[in-house]
């Protein structure tokens, strides 16, 4: 049995530490008596060394450890399965540590119908559901540094459909208690903080396209309380939005391309999203809001080399008291990634950001990135 000392998981959920314990105690002959349907366990190891610290960033300058986690998940009896995941990395000099997942879910209801339960990341959007360590640049882009503290997980409920079609289609419903998007409220909320609503389709183009896309509403009860400070020189929180509003409408869509299927030997794949956030607090007017966007493309020209660009913006009303003060970024990014089996990849970024008002610490930034896997991992979205 496993032990961690009590400072590590402080505010921990106890669901979450009980979840923990039953884990690690299930017997390693498991895999051996049950074959697929055994648990399984994986980690994550990210290594990066960045040359300065970028404006919202969320990696410190030198080296420093990205976002790794220990991950186990498997069934609980027929009906059920959960997964746990502790994750940690550092900010600021320091060692970060959370649990990052521990939830419930259902396997066999009926009509297409999923139940969740736990902590988990929001389906809110196209990266925010998959680990960063997963992702084809060294950082996340600008909207969801600035708007989802670069991953929202959070703990509450999922309900989600998919419809029994070729083509495929889900509706979702989360309700989300909201403090890990929102930590300081300006007032004080009911339950639930957050509740998000999310529709996704999917299809084949023949056998050598595929796409993906989908509409997401966030209605955020947790209006974020006004700091007095310099948010120039802010770096993105470890959690939390940098800039938050009671409404936030995002759409986005992904495109893949492999000869015949085969996205072993060459694939490109190209991503687009774009969120609008509203109702910044109570005194802001139908013209405040935030809104941010990036354009991705990345090209697999041999089956251990890839290349991708990708554009950011952001455009931000930064609140102060009543008045408001308009803040806005571009960012762009190159990367060449070198990834000579599926549990490894060195890569190399570098990222121009331009200050066009706002945002006086923007810079430039090499970044050298490198991440090892080991054993099973949860499947990464499309």
């Amino acid at each position: 049995m496993f032990s961690f000392a009590p400072s590590v998981f402080t505010g921990v959920p106890r669901y979450a530490l009980a979840l923990a314990a039953f884990s690690f105690q299930i017997p390693a002959t498991v895999h051996a008596q049950t074959g697929a349907a055994a648990w399984q366990v994986g980690a994550a190891l990210d290594a990066t060394g960045t040359s300065r610290d970028l404006a919202l960033g969320s990696r410190d300058r030198g080296l420093g450890l990205g976002h790794s986690d220990i991950s186990a998940g498997g069934p609980l009896g027929a009906q059920l399965e959960a997964r746990i995941t502790a994750a940690g990395h550092t900010r600021h000099d320091r060692l970060e540590t959370e649990f990052e997942e521990a939830w419930v879910q259902t396997r066999r209801l009926p009509a297409g119908w999923q139940l969740r339960t736990g902590r988990f990341r929001s389906q809110i959007g196209y990266l925010n559901e998959q680990h960063p360590h997963a992702d084809d640049f060294a950082q996340r882009p600008l909207l969801h540094r600035a708007f989802l503290g670069g991953h929202w997980f959070d703990d509450g409920l999922r309900l989600n459909w998919t419809a029994p079609t070729a083509t495929y289609f889900r509706l979702g419903l989360e309700a989300l208690r909201g403090r890990t998007l929102v930590r300081e409220t300006a007032a004080a909320t009911n339950r639930p903080g957050a509740i998000t609503l999310s529709a996704r389709a999917g299809a084949d183009i023949g056998r050598s396209q595929s796409w993906q896309a989908g509409l997401s509403y966030l209605h955020n009860r947790r209006e974020a309380q006004v700091e007095e400070h310099d948010e120039a020189h802010d770096h993105a929180h470890t959690h939390g939005a940098v800039y938050s509003g009671r409404r936030m409408a995002l759409a986005d869509i992904a495109w893949k391309w492999a000869p015949e299927g085969n996205s072993r030997q060459e694939q490109v794949r190209i991503a687009y999203e774009h969120a609008v956030v509203t109702r910044i607090n109570r005194y802001a007017g139908p013209g405040d809001r935030h809104q941010a966007g990036y354009l991705s493309a990345v090209w697999r020209f041999a089956p251990s080399w890839e290349t991708g660009i990708r554009a950011d913006v952001l455009s931000a009303r930064a609140p102060h008291e009543e008045s408001f003060e308009d803040k806005r970024l571009r960012e762009r990014s190159v990367m060449l990634a070198y990834k000579p089996t599926h549990q490894q990849t060195l890569r190399l970024q570098f990222t121009q950001q331009r200050d066009r008002g706002g945002f006086a610490d923007a810079t430039h930034a090499v970044q050298l990135q490198y991440i090892l896997n080991f054993g099973a991992h949860a499947a990464h979205a499309f």
